[in-house]
């Protein structure tokens, strides 16, 4: 937890690397994940880097990758996880891996190829097939027309078409001989079989009609099992047809028709014996290309699940190799061309990894000259990094998600982690529905591994597996408010026994429609053992009770929270070395809280102190009757004006309480002009008083101390890295910055004077829905249970079970949709406004950026998460 108190600190280094440990210098970052680069070529083109032609490489066998991936998943291949992450593969097993990839790609293309030739034949075949089939009984048909004299024509005839009403055409067809059913005058008589998509059929119809004037007949038959398509896969209805017509440009009419509408014409004979010739020698042979496809079939389904086993772990070494580039293109070259050198920005503890990982760079590739780093000073401001781990990751993103802290500033995930389940208990205290949070957290976080393992879970799930500590914590805190609370699915348990006695029997109670309970008279004097006492859940005064109880311990929590907020800014001041803010800033704001809400606090308590229902008779004026409103007070003395004393009752709750509230206002309104003139006069006190001559006309960030710098090292004996660091040590020469004029100032300290003093009315205030949700919660909790379970216990018998299975199933399932997701997502987005706003405004400028270092592990995720 010391980790999250304040970002870590950082350092910006630059790497000295000869060019030929580059590649291996850089693997190894990415695999430690210490580093964030730099880009020292920004005005360079992105085609014109040293490294561009590598990159290109990558891209080509990430390419290949595709479309073996695309290729195993076409077949249903299943592709395994892999269990260990390869590392990036050294620059002689890259060629090795081209000419693998190539092979494969080659391969697989071959095999699709051979795929495609075979099925096309098979279609072509299996056509033929259905042409041969159809016909016949085309064919058939026509020996109902025996008899007919070849020599006439039939003129005038007319046929009956579902798209037309009338089709004039000569029929020429010659009497079929019923023997041998040849043709006996052929010159006069053709016609045209194939095959065409089912949806082309009737704009093909019409089409044959128009270019023959009605002088073509056509027969069609569906074929009922669709056919394949080589090319698509895709899976076509079509129809046999065959067209009879009279002469030869008719003949190259229809053949064009054919061709446009893209439909495939087979040969068919004359005579039937040769159809069922020809139809046995077809059926053979597509027995025997079944049979080579399956072969085929088969041979491709044993490579793709032999590549499918490696496709991870090539698809990972490729990305990791295409990162190396790229980051060693934000590298620049010195002056000699004989040494890379980076800028990164590291965790300070990190720097002995980076070094581990620059050594173990250099001795694989046998490099004779080692690398190394060396720390630079910069004025420029480090990202922010916080180093997390399951647990705190969830409540670190809440706060990065307001803004990502400013470097070294304090952190306030690390108090959020008790606060925001806290908050959040209080609007939704209910040990019913906590169990059922808590239980879906438990769930998440028991069987995290598993989950985490699985892939697209969905975004609404990956939320919640996000923050499922966040879910267990919220549901645990929510059970101990919700005893508190006495508050169970809203009914009571009465553990500890009621401290409310009535001297009476049973029916003597149940006589007495409306029961008056006094303290003084009904009340044991020993309070209930912790939280509420169950006598409050059949009270006809619950509400008023519970209402006035919730209301005071919102205000009691959120005066704490705010006051606690306004302390850890002094974390800052110090740790910045603001001292001044700690007495111009803090101490106002601090003392403006205290002065006013923390005094009403105080009143909260003096009231249940000194006031009590058992004092009525005894001691009257700290009867229940003379309690005042702490809220009128609170008012008065905002205004100054007296409580007019009810009768019987001291106008105060102490002697001289005016005096003190009087005093306290007075010091409040005084804390306003002190925040608001404090700085401004101090600032310009100093600018004063640093108008004086500087000694040697030098000041804190001189240029000349950088190039006194420069000189040195130019001169060192090293001339390679040191010309080298000199280059780039040109980029972090430090710059004077203008003064901030005094009109503007100004300007900022009564911004923030007036954003202070009205925050923290509004803040106090916004603190009340810790309150109003509460009771909402509560309140639609006894709703529910009210209207719609106790319906089924209205009924005996056995019409009362079934009736009591079905109300609740009904009430449970709207306790887990309103109750538990709609309110607790209410309450949930409440805690979070309250922490933004109200507890983080008081410490927290969230202007900072984040640290984004060079990891495998998080280039693999992000790739992962896009291809989902």
């Amino acid at each position: 937890m010391g980790a999250m108190f304040r970002s870590e600190k950082m350092a910006l280094a630059q790497l000295f690397i000869q060019p030929e440990a580059g590649y291996h210098a850089i693997s190894e970052l990415g695999e430690t994940g210490c580093v964030q680069f730099r880009d020292l070529n920004e005005d360079v083109n992105v085609f014109q880097r040293k490294f561009v032609a590598e990159v290109r490489r990558c891209d080509e066998l990430e390419r290949k990758l595709r479309f073996i991936e695309a290729e195993i998943k076409k077949d249903n291949v299943r592709i395994p996880d892999v269990h260990e992450m390869p590392k990036a593969p050294i620059p002689r097993e890259i060629i090795d891996l081209e000419a693998h990839l190539e092979k494969t790609e080659s391969d697989i293309k071959q095999l699709m190829e051979n795929s495609v030739n075979l099925k096309s034949n098979y279609l072509e075949l299996t056509e033929l097939r259905h042409v041969l089939e159809k016909t016949q009984a085309f064919f058939s048909e026509q020996d109902e027309v025996n008899g007919f004299d070849s020599a006439h024509k039939v003129r005038n005839a007319t046929l009956c078409n579902l798209e037309y009403k009338r089709i004039n055409m000569f029929v020429v067809f010659q009497a079929l001989i019923p023997d041998d059913h040849n043709i006996s005058v052929r010159g006069r008589l053709g016609f045209v079989a194939g095959v065409i998509n089912r949806e082309k059929v009737p704009s093909f119809e019409r089409m044959l009609w128009r270019i023959s004037r009605g002088n073509v007949f056509l027969k069609q038959a569906e074929i009922q099992n669709p056919l394949e398509d080589p090319q698509t896969g895709n899976e076509h209805y079509k129809t046999v047809f065959v067209a009879f017509f009279q002469g030869e440009q008719l003949k190259s009419r229809i053949k064009k028709v054919c061709a446009g509408y893209h439909a495939s014409l087979y040969p068919c004979p004359n005579t039937q014996q040769e159809r069922v010739e020809m139809l046995k020698g077809v059926k053979t042979r597509i027995e025997d290309l079944q049979l080579v496809l399956n072969q085929t079939q088969d041979h491709r389904s044993r490579v793709l699940t032999s590549v499918a086993k490696e496709l991870q772990n090539w698809s990972i070494m490729v990305s990791k190799m295409k990162a190396i580039y790229h980051t060693l293109n934000l590298f620049n070259m010195d002056v000699t061309k004989k040494c890379l050198i980076g800028e990164c920005w590291v965790p300070s503890k990190d720097i002995p990894n980076v070094q581990k990982a620059l050594a173990d760079g250099s001795n694989a590739c046998g490099s004779s000259i080692p690398s190394f780093l060396n720390v630079i000073d910069t004025t420029e401001a480090p990202p922010t990094f916080i180093r997390t781990n399951k647990f705190t990751r969830g409540f670190q993103n809440l706060i990065d998600a307001y803004g990502i802290g400013s470097y070294r500033e304090c952190n306030p995930a690390l108090y959020s982690i008790i606060t925001f389940p806290f908050l959040f208990a209080i609007m939704f205290g209910d040990c019913g529905h906590a169990i059922i949070m808590a239980l879906f957290g438990l769930w998440l976080v028991l069987d995290e591994k598993r989950i985490a393992a699985m892939k697209n879970k969905g975004e609404i799930f990956s939320i919640f597996f996000g923050g499922r500590y966040i879910i267990l914590l919220m549901g645990i805190f929510s059970f101990y408010t919700g005893f508190v609370y006495n508050d169970i699915f809203s009914k009571s348990m009465n553990i500890f026994g009621t401290s409310w006695k009535i001297n009476a029997s049973y029916d003597e109670i149940h006589k007495i429609e409306d029961l008056q309970m006094t303290p003084r008279e009904h009340y044991v004097g020993t309070p209930y053992f912790i939280g509420m006492d169950p006598v409050w859940q059949i009270s006809k005064n619950k509400i008023i009770f519970g209402n006035s109880f919730k209301m005071k311990l919102s205000i009691i929590f959120g005066v704490a929270h705010m006051i606690f907020g306004v302390c850890v800014s002094t974390f800052n001041y110090v740790h910045f070395k603001q001292h001044v803010n700690l007495i111009l800033q803090f101490i106002p704001q601090i003392l403006l809280l205290m002065f006013l809400f923390l005094w009403m606090v105080i009143m909260m308590f003096m009231k249940w102190i000194l006031y009590s229902g058992q004092n009525d008779g005894i001691d009257t004026k700290f009867g229940s009757s003379c309690a005042p409103s702490v809220l009128i007070y609170f008012i008065n003395m905002m205004l100054f004006k007296n409580r007019e004393p009810v009768e019987n009752c001291d106008e105060y709750m102490f002697e001289s309480q005016g005096d003190v509230q009087r005093i306290l206002v007075t010091l409040a309104l005084i804390c306003i002009p002190y925040m608001l003139l404090g700085k401004p006069l101090y600032i310009m006190f100093n600018r004063k008083k640093s108008d004086t001559p500087q000694v040697n006309g030098k000041r804190n960030g001189d240029v000349n101390q950088g190039l006194e710098m420069n000189e040195i090292t130019e001169n060192g004996s090293e001339g390679t890295v040191q010309i080298g660091q000199t280059q780039v040590g040109h980029h972090h020469e430090e710059e004077e910055h203008e003064e901030e004029p005094m009109g503007e100032i100004w300007v900022h300290s009564a911004i923030h004077t007036i954003e202070y003093v009205l925050g923290t009315i509004s803040h106090t205030a916004s603190y009340l829905r810790l309150w109003a949700l509460s009771l909402a919660h509560s309140q639609l909790s006894e709703v529910l249970w009210n209207m719609v379970f106790q319906m089924g216990l209205k009924t005996d018998g056995f019409v009362g079970c079934i009736k009591i299975y079905i109300f609740f199933a009904v009430w449970a399932v709207f306790t887990v949709a309103i109750l538990v997701l709609m309110e607790g997502l209410s309450a949930f987005l409440h805690t979070l406004r309250l922490h933004w706003v109200e507890f983080m405004s008081k410490f927290y400028s969230g202007e900072g950026y984040a640290f984004e270092p060079f990891s495998f592990k998080a280039i693999l995720a992000a790739e992962e998460e896009a291809a989902e």
